[in-house]
């Protein structure tokens, strides 16, 4: 009777070792699958297009031609999201810039800043006896790093296709060489121990963080950028008062600022969100502006607030390595 009882335990454990197991592994598959596919899916590229240089007789008055023609074949590209072009004029304007063909390294970042793109793509369209070759940079706002694409063919071919291949020829560069377009991204917790290993004992001030922010077309929930400021002057050892609990006047800087977010389109399932930061830093007692910033970013999510959210808490965490740094005195060395 016991030999019974201990193969039917031995046979009621294989049952279960045989049934639920391979069910569970074979969910764990599916998850880490979707999660792939999901990373894979986000992998979107603000892109700003800029002007075309016109070189050669048989250039002449194409440059507009060819912006027009390559934002409408690029804007169908899952992997990429133009940043609009009204948009890209009115930030251009008002910084002065009026950019073609050779962009400069801190052009490239400051219309990253104030756009969110991520590439810049610029370049040239040449004429050289009956060929036309259409030349284009894709630059990366963030590295500086630049990479070329082209297409070309006879003065005579069709300009809607020979824009079209350049769009495909645009497309599958950015996919190859996205790693060195794009930076490596690097986990918060080390970025936080490089600022505090370089900022070493210097004294804190101590700050106070108010920063208003709303969703075009949606109320806001909770405040993300001031929250996400907070965190990182804590982070690098700042003392935070609570204005909610009256603690302005014991601030030595006060850190102010305005986000919103609107909804700038949708990629496949995914809705695109552009969110814009401005923050100041002032002395409390003298009035004096200690740090004042700006930053655009693009956020994907398939919830419109969830990628509103995100959008202004990276535009925070990015400006709050830029500017809290700003705020400290170095030590003097002994």
């Amino acid at each position: 009777m016991k030999t019974f009882w201990l193969a039917l335990s031995v046979a009621a454990g294989a049952a279960l070792i045989t049934g639920p197991f391979p069910d569970i592994a074979y969910a764990q598959k599916d998850e880490k699958k979707d999660r792939k596919e999901k990373e894979k899916e986000k992998a979107m590229y603000p892109t700003a297009l800029l002007t075309f240089e016109e070189r050669g007789a048989g250039a002449k008055d194409l440059g507009p031609k060819v912006v027009d023609l390559l934002f409408a074949k690029l804007a169908v590209k899952p992997d990429l999201y133009l940043v609009d072009r009204a948009d890209l004029k009115k930030v251009l304007d008002e910084q002065s810039l009026s950019l073609s063909g050779a962009v400069k390294a801190d052009e490239a970042v400051k219309v990253g800043q104030l756009t969110g793109a991520k590439l810049i793509l610029t370049g040239s369209i040449v004429h050289v006896d009956k060929k036309l070759y259409l030349v284009v940079k894709i630059i990366g706002t963030e590295t500086g790093r630049v990479v070329g694409a082209s297409a070309e063919g006879a003065v005579s071919d069709d300009l809607g296709q020979l824009v079209g291949n350049l769009a495909d020829s645009v497309e599958e560069m950015i996919g190859k060489q996205a790693d060195k377009l794009m930076p490596k991204p690097e986990p918060v917790v080390d970025r936080i121990a490089a600022i505090n290993k370089k900022l070493g004992k210097a004294p804190r001030p101590t700050v106070a963080v108010s920063i208003a922010e709303k969703h075009i077309g949606a109320p806001a929930i909770d405040p993300a950028a001031e929250t996400e400021m907070t965190k990182y002057a804590k982070d690098l050892v700042f003392d935070v008062i609570d204005l909610e609990q009256g603690g302005k006047g014991k601030a030595d800087v006060f850190i102010s600022g305005e986000g919103f977010s609107e909804v700038a389109g949708k990629v496949g399932n995914l809705i695109s969100v552009r969110a814009r930061l401005e923050v100041k830093a002032v002395d409390r007692k003298t009035g004096k502006v200690l740090a004042v910033d700006r930053q655009t970013v693009v956020a994907l999510d398939v919830s419109e607030q969830i990628a509103s959210k995100t959008g202004l808490q990276n535009a925070s965490a990015i400006l709050a390595e830029r500017m809290l740094p700003k705020l400290i005195v170095p030590a003097k060395k002994k």
